[in-house]
């Protein structure tokens, strides 16, 4: 009990942001009205697939110090878990711009750096499930994480700041502040934050898991029959 503490609080902190999220008062504001719940599930995924993204690449840089498969491992999992938080923060995304911009897809240049940082880590899982070698595959996917990393960092954070932009806080659009994300919405916005990652992680340990019992399982048996 005493080390899955974290993964009860995740449960508590998401089950807490989605009733809250449904069921709070929140601003009345012009155009978005009610979509603005979204701000509990949207912002919430990108704020995991960016800390998820951060873990990979940590351990995409251990496993090049250290030439430690099970780093490797870690770094690919963190990975695929961020993609599967940035496709639902991208459908989250369309669902609400499409009430307050009038269409899913708008071609802003946030939507389009989002679109082409998650190009850039589809062509990741591409480049993993294309080696058979592990060792050359761990060895590429690390480097080629740390260079998705970089670039994610300018295409979600700078340029998009640099043009105009639909998305609150770019080109000149002001971002969320006491006028919009007041105090009641504060109070089930940062839980969110951090129940949302704790699930993303929960389930990147659970892969892990499954993945070193495989690795370890599949070293045993080479072993044995050579």
């Amino acid at each position: 009990m005493r080390r899955s503490w974290w993964k009860v609080l995740s449960v508590i902190l998401v089950a807490y942001a989605v009733i809250g999220g449904l069921l709070m008062p929140v601003p009345r504001q012009h155009i978005i009205n009610e979509t603005i719940r979204n701000l509990y599930f949207h912002v919430p995924m990108w704020f995991g697939m960016i800390l998820l993204f951060t873990c990979a690449v940590v351990y995409a840089v251990k496993y090049l110090r250290s030439g430690n498969l099970e780093h490797d491992i870690y770094s690919a999992e963190f990975t695929k878990v961020g993609i599967l938080f940035s496709i639902l923060g991208m459908l989250t995304g369309m669902e609400w711009a499409n009430y307050s911009w009038g269409e899913p897809w708008s071609n802003d240049p946030k939507q389009l750096g989002t679109a082409i940082c998650m190009l850039i880590y589809f062509a990741y899982l591409i480049l993993r499930g294309g080696m058979k070698d592990e060792e050359k595959r761990a060895r590429l996917s690390s480097v080629y994480n740390v260079f998705a990393y970089a670039l994610m960092i300018p295409l979600l954070w700078i340029l998009p700041r640099m043009v105009d932009s639909l998305h609150p806080g770019n080109g000149g659009n002001p971002g969320f502040n006491s006028y919009d994300l007041d105090s009641k919405m504060r109070m089930v916005f940062y839980p969110a934050v951090i129940g949302w990652f704790l699930v993303g992680l929960w389930m990147t340990t659970l892969s892990i898991r499954l993945h070193l019992i495989t690795h370890k399982r599949d070293n045993d048996f080479h072993t044995t029959n050579k």
